[in-house]
């Protein structure tokens, strides 16, 4: 199936972000890694013109395409199946706790530039502890830029700025893996960078057990707002009390000097509960 000559006869729009995916081997991939059977409810975002959605829909009970875009979805409505209902809406306001009553997949293929936004909207924040969204989902599938797949997978031993605040709203509420590597002429048109398709198998508790969620939320974000700084300086400028800061990172046995990129997220809740004590 060509579906190179199928997307260029379709005029894309830069402001939506929109490079459709044309690489048969990676859609069939998407199907694979997705795992779906025919009790399954698929949420595809971002569906285009439906070169995924296509395949979705032989495989699942029912696929929910959530698209942005008018033109795009008078090509979706082409395919015209019994199972395919399609939503004309912005994913950031759409409450996906409202779609149906079972257990949702996310498939995706979003935006690169609004990456953070769709995985926060989807999890929920590190102290959003019973987001609708998230209550709804199994697993997401999704596509993005091949440095955003190493954040959202990142540990404390990443090389460079992989580490940060992606790494842990993402492994807060989801076990992560970068399922494959997808080269920028994958799609159509093709973008600047490489790809990487990744999986979040959504977790029914958080990966801690904390006192108080918005205080580590308020430790951690602090602890990245000046990567160039040491932990000990970043807390201070979020206005954590000096006294506080220095004994709380003497107790944990950290160092004042180590930056935030360096404490892994268990860390990271010893260092929030300790200030919380203080």
């Amino acid at each position: 199936m060509n579906y190179f000559e199928r997307a260029k006869f379709f005029r894309t729009k830069k402001r939506l972000g929109q490079n459709f995916l044309i690489n048969g081997e990676i859609i069939q991939d998407i199907i694979r890694f997705a795992n779906i059977d025919k009790e399954d409810i698929v949420v595809e975002i971002g569906p285009g013109v439906g070169f995924v959605t296509e395949q979705l829909i032989k495989y699942a009970k029912k696929v929910i395409a959530i698209e942005l875009d008018e033109e795009a979805i008078k090509e979706l409505k082409k395919l015209n199946a019994p199972n395919l209902e399609i939503i004309h809406n912005d994913i950031l306001k759409t409450d996906l706790s409202t779609l149906c009553d079972e257990q949702i997949k996310i498939v995706a293929n979003i935006p690169y530039y609004i990456t953070s936004p769709i995985i926060a909207h989807l999890l929920g924040e590190v102290d959003d502890l019973n987001n609708k969204n998230r209550a709804k989902i199994k697993d997401i599938i999704l596509m993005v830029q091949e440095e955003v797949a190493h954040r959202i997978v990142a540990t404390e031993k990443s090389q460079g700025k992989q580490y940060g605040l992606l790494t842990i709203l993402s492994q807060f509420w989801a076990d992560v893996q970068i399922l494959r590597l997808v080269g920028r002429k994958s799609f159509f048109p093709a973008p600047k960078v490489n790809s990487a398709l990744v999986k979040l198998v959504v977790k029914q508790k958080p990966r801690l057990e904390l006192s108080d969620y918005s205080h580590f939320r308020r430790t951690v974000k602090a602890s990245f707002a000046q990567r160039r700084k040491n932990i000990k300086n970043c807390l201070l400028n979020a206005g954590f009390a000096k006294d506080k800061v220095s004994k709380a990172l003497l107790s944990i046995g950290l160092d004042e000097n180590v930056r935030g990129e360096k404490l892994s997220i268990e860390m990271f809740g010893k260092l929030s509960e300790e200030l919380l004590k203080l």
